[in-house]
This record gives C-alpha cells, sequence and structure tokens, in this order.
C-alpha cells in the first residue's frame, strides 16, 4: 500500500540527509552562556537578508511573534491585527495572557489589511477607549489561503505606522512563500517592518526554528524576554546548522511548492463538490458543498490524503518539499474522486 501524501502543512517535512549531516556537524557552544558560533552565523545571516541590524534564533514562531509584542507594546494598549491573523487564532489568546494587550481586530475579505484600513481603525484619543499600541500585518495569510500582500502596501502600512509613532510587525512565518511569488527580495520585505519574524520550519523543511530581526536595542531586550518566556536554548547550533542549511540549499527551490499546489488544484477547479481558488502560493482553501469537515478529513485519510480541518466545512492543503508537482496532481485527483 503507497504512504499516504501528508499535506496537512509545510511543518511535516522530515530534515533531508544533507540537513542531517550539517546538524552532525555543527560548531556549538552554550547560546545562553557565551553564544552559540552557529547560531551566530545564522543571525547575522538573517539580519542581512532581511535589512536589519540584528536578529534572534527561537525556537517557535508564536515565540518570536508574542516576543516582538512584549518589547514594543505596553499592556492596556491594542494591537491592530487582520481579523483571522495568526495572533488571532493560533497563539491560544498570548496577547492578552502575556502582555495585557488587546487586539484591535479589521476584517477583510482576503486577508489583506490596506494602508486605508489600518488608518480607519487607529482610535483618536480619548478617556473611553484604548489607545493603539501596535500594528501587525501578516505575509503570506495562512487561514486566507496563502494570499500574499505586495510590497507597495506593506510599505503603505508603514508609512501610516511612522505617521502616528507605532512599531509595525511582519508575521513573516512564510515570508519566503511571498517573496517568490513576487520575485522580491526578502530585504524588501523584511525591512519594512520594525521587527520581522521567518519560520524555518515552514516551507523550509527544517524540524525546529524561527528568527526575529530587528535594530541592536530591540533585540538586546527580546533576548531577555526568550529567556524570560523559556526560549533561552543551549547548544542551539545544531538546530541553527539546518536553518542556514535550508537557506543554501531549500530556499532556491520553494517555488517548486507553488506549483505543487497548482498542480493540485487543476483537477478541482469546477469540481461540484467543493469551491476552491487558485493557489497564489503553497495553501490550497477547500470550501465543502457536499461534506462537512470532520468527514472529509476521515474520507481523505482513508483514500491516502491527508488534510486539515480549518472549519466546519474547510479543509487545508499545504505542499511542501517532501511532495512532487506529480503527487500534488495525484492527490488532487484523489480528492476529486472521494469527494464527488
Amino acid at each position: 500500500m503507497n504512504a499516504p501524501i501528508d499535506l496537512r502543512s509545510d511543518t511535516v517535512t522530515r530534515p533531508s540527509a544533507g540537513m542531517r549531516r550539517a546538524m552532525a556537524e555543527a560548531e556549538v557552544g552554550d547560546d545562553v552562556l557565551d553564544g552559540d558560533p552557529t547560531t551566530r552565523r545564522l543571525e547575522e545571516r538573517v539580519a542581512e537578508v532581511l535589512g536589519h541590524e540584528a536578529a534572534l534564533f527561537f525556537p517557535s514562531g508564536t515565540q518570536a511573534n508574542e516576543t516582538a509584542i512584549g518589547i514594543q507594546v505596553r499592556p492596556g494598549l491594542e494591537v491592530i491585527v487582520e481579523a483571522n491573523g495568526h495572533h488571532i487564532h493560533y497563539e491560544m489568546g498570548a496577547l492578552a495572557a502575556l502582555w495585557g494587550v488587546q487586539p484591535r481586530a479589521v476584517a477583510t475579505p482576503d486577508g489583506t489589511l490596506s494602508a486605508g484600513l489600518v488608518e480607519a481603525a487607529i482610535r483618536a484619543p480619548s478617556a473611553f477607549t484604548p489607545r493603539t499600541g501596535g500594528i501587525v500585518i501578516e505575509n503570506t495569510h495562512n487561514v486566507a489561503g496563502g494570499t500574499v500582500m505586495p510590497l507597495e502596501t506593506m510599505r503603505a502600512i508603514r508609512d501610516v505606522a511612522a505617521r502616528h509613532q507605532l512599531p509595525l510587525h511582519v508575521d513573516g512565518a512564510r515570508l519566503w512563500n511571498a517573496a517568490a511569488a513576487l520575485a522580491c527580495p526578502l530585504r524588501a520585505l523584511g525591512e519594512t517592518g520594525t521587527t520581522v519574524m521567518v519560520s524555518f520550519s515552514k516551507g523550509l523543511g527544517c524540524p525546529v526554528g524561527s528568527c526575529l530581526a530587528g535594530s541592536r536595542a530591540l533585540m538586546a531586550e527580546a533576548w531577555t524576554v526568550r529567556k524570560r518566556l523559556g526560549g533561552g536554548m543551549r547548544q542551539s547550533g545544531v538546530l541553527a546548522a539546518a536553518c542556514l542549511y535550508a537557506l543554501d540549499h531549500t530556499l532556491p527551490r520553494i517555488a517548486e511548492d507553488h506549483a505543487a499546489a497548482r498542480a493540485f488544484f487543476e483537477p478541482l477547479a469546477d469540481h461540484p463538490a467543493v469551491r476552491v481558488a487558485p493557489p497564489p502560493t503553497n495553501i490550497v482553501m477547500l470550501d465543502l458543498v457536499r461534506h462537512d469537515a470532520d468527514t472529509a478529513v476521515r474520507l481523505l485519510t482513508e483514500a491516502g490524503v491527508l488534510v486539515v480541518r480549518i472549519g466546519p466545512r474547510r479543509v487545508r492543503v499545504v505542499t511542501h518539499l517532501d511532495v512532487s508537482v506529480a503527487d500534488a496532481a495525484r492527490a488532487g485527483e484523489i480528492v476529486a474522486r472521494t469527494l464527488g
């Protein structure tokens, strides 16, 4: 029997043989005591790639995202975020639980905030309402189906933030995919934010790891907050080596995942059992017509395709380096046949 085609996320990948060798051979130290040399190399490279003075290695994107809020937004203030953003759905209420910060959720049809929407969400000074303390944008946008925020939009929101003297955090877990889709340098996207987070376990095939980039002063504060949150790692160079390997060997082929997503989409484009839009990157959202999501997940698992439930009648598919274009096309055909 063939192994199932696992399209639940681009986090299900396994380290390649080359990545495992890089991890095994990594030069390491104690990153809390006196620094890990491989981790330092990664941080310096990420800072350069994203157009910032410094970067800090984190075990997870959520911890990096939340640290960005913790070092820039005071308790009792609001953070403007798209209504279906990662901070709203997938960070366990950390804005409130950790920082005493309230999300100011702004609804959009496709997950893309605009400068106008952000400007409108910034509250005027009042004795009755909380003040705005920061802005978060997500690129690509997970729940919206991997939609891409154009560089011009990011720059326009940056200008609004600067005019109101507000920090702008870029949740760029899949900024790699945005850069590939836009044919745009990562640096141009990264430097729009006061801080920016990128994840190596999404799309780049690493087992663990994210980085937060910003000014040297902000990253010094982030080091303290990371330690407070339990993110002070020791021989972290073993993990950082995987990320360095990915920047050299995995990042250049990431557009192949977008091609695989399109190959998955094709058999379903006009299918009566689903409503599906052409994928802009490596995420495909299926809105179900004939089945609820739990039933669809069960039927597809039995048929050999693994997907994730996103809502009562919505499932998500994510292509990645462990699924070829041919595998993705076959998975699309299986889904069409199974849900038909």
